[in-house]
């Protein structure tokens, strides 16, 4: 896998991605988790092409900051940029915006795995 591989995906805020709903805060505003889950998933999806049959990826890092609040109705538009690939780690450039601006930017490490000893270790710890 090489770097520079992008994706941009896109989201309207609505009310159970509010800060109120998930309970990240008491505002009717894009909760951080939601924005964070959106950063995730557009990373996420800009690989799943390259990946080899039976392996997916998961998170393992964030660092991101929440620079703006967007209120319910309004659209938010993720970027990711593969900046980093070390074997199976996977680093992401982040940013996001509202239709005012910049809302969101940071850093994301994802690992590859194989999807299905990944899961069997990790319900194996209801044994």
């Amino acid at each position: 896998m090489e770097t520079g591989i992008r994706n941009q995906e896109e989201m309207i805020v609505k009310e159970e991605n509010t800060a109120l709903a998930m309970g990240s805060g008491t505002l009717r505003v894009l909760a951080t988790p939601a924005m964070i889950a959106l950063m995730e998933n557009t990373a996420k999806n800009s690989i799943a092409a390259e990946l080899e049959e039976g392996s997916t990826t998961v998170g393992t890092a964030l660092n991101i900051k929440h620079v703006s609040a967007t209120p319910v109705g309004m659209k938010v538009r993720c970027e990711s940029e593969l900046t980093a690939v070390n074997g199976r780690a996977l680093t992401f450039s982040l940013k996001a915006w509202d239709e005012a601006g910049l809302i969101g930017e940071g850093e994301h490490e994802r690992f590859i795995v194989y999807a299905e000893p990944f899961a069997d270790k990790a319900y194996g710890k209801l044994k």
